[in-house]
This record gives structure tokens, sequence and C-alpha cells, in this order.
């Protein structure tokens, strides 16, 4: 299906966020947001205004072992927020070793540990986001 997907990597203290072209081919880090800000939820409406994405993903932190803790309540509760906040298709993606991804990634890149701190949870986003179109096409 046509159209431009979000992807979120929740966490306590940062959301990583990352977007898909409309053909789905090209999937890119779009920003960090501060979990606790008093404007998130404005910030997420704007990149939603702007991306007007037809599915959202949001990363599920499973357990190694498959089983699913706090984290993963955390995740859900959010991403039922997205869903009766803006009316999108929000599908939930196990996301066990999305920052071991991103953190691989920047280091190939040849991005420091220390300069990829603000990266990685963008870039969790963008594995996510790949996970999710990879279902798709199942």
């Amino acid at each position: 299906m046509r159209g431009r997907r979000l992807a979120f990597d929740y966490g306590d203290v940062r959301i990583g966020v990352a977007a898909c072209d409309a053909d789905a081919i090209l999937v890119s880090p779009l920003k960090v947001l501060q979990a606790h800000s008093k404007t998130l939820l404005a910030e997420i409406s704007a990149i939603i205004a702007e991306v007007q994405p037809i599915r959202i993903y949001v990363g599920l932190p499973v357990n190694m072992s498959g089983t699913s803790g706090d984290s993963a309540e955390k995740a859900t509760n959010f991403a039922k927020v997205l869903f009766e906040e803006f009316a999108v298709e929000v599908l939930m993606i196990d996301e066990r070793l999305s920052t071991v991804s991103a953190q691989r990634k920047l280091k190939d890149a040849g991005i420091s540990t220390r300069e990829s701190k603000t990266l990685i949870d963008a870039m969790a986003a963008v594995a996510i986001l790949e996970q999710g179109l990879a279902s798709e096409t199942r």
C-alpha cells in the first residue's frame, strides 16, 4: 500500500522518530523527542500533520526471553494514546535488537559512541520502521 509511515522508539527519557517515503523504500531518522516535554503531543501532532502517515509503528521492548515488562506496558500505552489522538493505525513491532542494530550502524558510519548518544533513539526508530515495512511484505 502506498503512503508514508512513521515509527516511534518509545523510552522513558527520549522518543526516537523515523519516517519513510510514500513508496516505503527510503527510511530516515526524523528527530528525537523528550518524553516528558509539556509539548510532546503538540510535537507529535506537528510531525503527523507534516508526514500524514497511513500507519504508525511503535517499538515493543520485549525481553530476550520473550516476556514483557514495564517498558512494554509503557510503549503499549503510548501506542494507545497515538491511536486515540490521531486515529491512525498503530502496530507494535518487536524491537529486541533495534538499539543494538542502531549502535552498529552508527559505529560502521564512523560515529563515536559519545556522538551517537543523541542519534541512537532515532536510528532505533529507523530499525523499527524497517521491521514494520518488512512485515508488510510477508
